[in-house]
């Protein structure tokens, strides 16, 4: 195990930072070690919490937290997979194989509906390749409207860039967030 390389802001926070932690957090929730670990800089935390994603989407709750799950799995961001199925999969709904095979090399059809077995094949696409080939553009067009699909591109690099984020500074973590599987 790693230690962090930059150890997460303790309190009392400026308050620039401490109203950057209010408008991310819920109300009595302690900032995440990642939010804390960027307040180092507080301007590039804003810029994070400005460019997040988490609020209400075109997509559904479930449709974003399967890019992102599975975005952060292939990227070996434990940490941001962790917090992700701690904070939303009661929301998400997602059973236990499920979670498990954001995680598996190749995921299991059969656990998937055509709309979700198409995200998942595009955070892959684009983790691969930084692409999407005309046949999974077609995939996803079917399920997805075209403000959706930008979304969705989006999602998948806004969770590569935090999965650099978190790998690169060996964020510790959340002793409330699961671990991967096996």
């Amino acid at each position: 195990m790693h230690s962090p390389r930059i150890q997460p802001m303790q309190p009392p926070y400026a308050a620039d930072v401490q109203a950057a932690f209010e408008r991310v957090m819920p109300p009595g929730v302690p900032p995440l070690k990642l939010f804390r670990s960027m307040a180092h800089n507080p301007r590039v935390l804003q810029r994070l919490i400005a460019g997040g994603l988490l609020d209400r989407g075109s997509i559904s709750l479930r449709e974003r937290e399967l890019l992102i799950l599975r975005t952060s799995a292939i990227c070996g961001a434990e940490y941001e997979w962790g917090v992700h199925v701690a904070a939303f999969n009661g929301q998400a709904g997602f059973s236990p194989e499920q979670i498990a095979d954001t995680c598996t090399v190749t995921p299991n059809a059969m656990l998937w509906s055509p709309a979700e077995q198409a995200l998942l094949a595009l955070a892959d696409s684009l983790h691969g390749s930084s692409n999407v080939d005309d046949g999974l553009w077609q995939r996803l067009s079917a399920q997805f409207r075209e403000d959706q699909l930008i979304e969705c591109l989006l999602l998948v690099g806004f969770y590569h860039s935090v999965s650099f984020v978190v790998n690169g500074l060996r964020v510790e973590h959340e002793a409330d967030a699961p671990r991967f599987p096996g």
